[in-house]
């Protein structure tokens, strides 16, 4: 009797459907990837989101969309300057905190069939990646200000905040995911907004399970729960780790994607200062030697277009990527901890070591107990002279091949994927 009851229990015990390990592996072996943050917010140059009822007043922002004609707007044009960078996916913001929709979705009359523009933003994208081989991602917010249900409309001031209807605001959330799913077939969900109080963890789980009823291989971030989003934790829902505008740590371990602007706003900025080429590539190179991808973010104007010196950035990103991009796609971080001189990742027999400077004469590594280099070089170049006893040691030239980030490739005699962090 205790038996078969504890059979019936154990049967009506309901299964958590969670992302397959393969499509999680396939996600972090792209290691580089677009974020692009764009809306009406645009024609004010301020932040998206963030700027309603800071830098613009709540009934501005929310009426720039009847404005809002992005004439220029080219999704081949947005998608080839990614594909030139060597980035192998694209997210794109498809609703924000503000609530607008860059899709005409059939749930919100706040979206983008009803502004000037009228064309599917999102769609186009959808379609570009396909026909150009780059991989469709979505991003969409678990928080709306401007949405009548959703109890927070002006997080900067309680008076503004109404009762809501948070059961009616998630079965309008399902059914907009819904749609992105079913309509653009996004590879990965980008969640965000999951901070304040009326989301919760098991609204999130209620999300993830409906998603994955939905298409099973969908790839989540870690956004749809609560806590710290660069750690797992009691609260954490989603399949890898989000540091925001930091690299994150070594980790062979636990997945995670580092979310970096290329400027320093999200939306666009006139004006806005740019990061050095050097800054981009070791920020890349740190990426991916910590075993983490790089969700690198642009922000185009309010006609629709990227900014000229943006695109040329990243053309020259692709570039050193054309020459260097086996130390970077396909491989794992390690077995050194990146540090500001230098990073390492690896695949296979090979070892790659993205050098940012030159301290000396020589390049000193920590040994590798066990391990034996059998060839040393620049990558694609000339053979580097070494020894190795007590440590690794590799001789230098005066000048380093790239004055932004160098790459040497050691060949070793064992699997360098196996090897403990050092």
């Amino acid at each position: 009797m205790f038996t078969v009851c504890g059979a019936i229990a154990q049967q009506s015990t309901p299964t958590f459907l969670k992302t397959p390990k393969d499509k999680i592996d396939q996600f972090m072996d792209m290691r580089f990837g677009m974020f692009i943050h764009f809306g009406p917010v645009t024609l004010r140059g301020t932040e998206i989101g963030w700027s309603r009822n800071q830098q613009v007043a709540q009934d501005d922002y929310d009426s720039l969309y009847k404005e809002f004609n992005p004439a220029l707007f080219n999704a081949d044009a947005w998608v080839k300057a990614a594909k030139d960078a060597g980035m192998k996916y694209l997210t794109i913001t498809a609703k924000h905190h503000d609530g607008f929709c860059l899709w005409p979705t059939s749930y919100s009359g706040y979206n983008i069939s009803n502004s000037p523009f009228k064309r599917d933003i999102v769609g186009e994208l959808a379609k570009a990646c396909k026909k150009q081989g780059i991989v469709f991602c979505i991003y969409c917010t678990v928080l709306d200000w401007h949405d009548a249900d959703y109890p927070i409309h002006n997080p900067n001031d309680k008076k503004f905040n109404v009762k809501g209807d948070m059961r009616a605001f998630v079965n309008r959330m399902k059914n907009e995911l819904h749609e992105l799913i079913t309509n653009y077939k996004p590879t990965m969900l980008w969640f965000d907004g999951f901070w304040e109080e009326p989301w919760t963890k098991e609204y999130g789980q209620e999300v993830y399970q409906y998603i994955k009823t939905v298409d099973p291989s969908v790839v989540i971030n870690n956004r749809l729960g609560k806590g710290d989003p660069t750690k797992f934790s009691e609260g954490s829902v989603g399949d890898y780790l989000t540091p925001e505008q930091q690299i994150g740590k070594l980790d062979m371990v636990n997945p995670w994607e580092s979310c970096i602007t290329i400027c320093n706003q999200w939306a666009w900025k006139p004006n806005d200062s740019m990061k050095s080429l050097k800054e981009c590539l070791q920020t890349l190179a740190k990426t991916a030697g910590g075993n983490g991808n790089l969700l690198f973010n642009v922000g185009p104007m309010m006609d629709g277009r990227m900014e000229a010196r943006q695109v040329k950035r990243l053309a020259e990103i692709g570039s050193w990527l054309k020459q260097n991009g086996t130390a970077i796609y396909s491989t794992k971080g390690g077995p050194y901890k990146p540090n500001d001189s230098y990073a390492t990742t690896r695949k296979g027999n090979k070892i790659y070591i993205e050098l940012f400077k030159k301290d000396g004469a020589m390049l000193t590594l920590p040994a590798i107990p066990g391990i034996k280099i059998t060839k040393a070089g620049w990558l694609s170049g000339n053979a580097l002279t070494f020894t190795q006893n007590d440590g690794i040691k590799i001789n230098l030239p005066d000048t380093l091949p790239d004055e932004n980030v160098s790459v040497i490739e050691l060949d070793i005699d064992k699997n360098a994927e196996l090897i403990p962090v050092i």
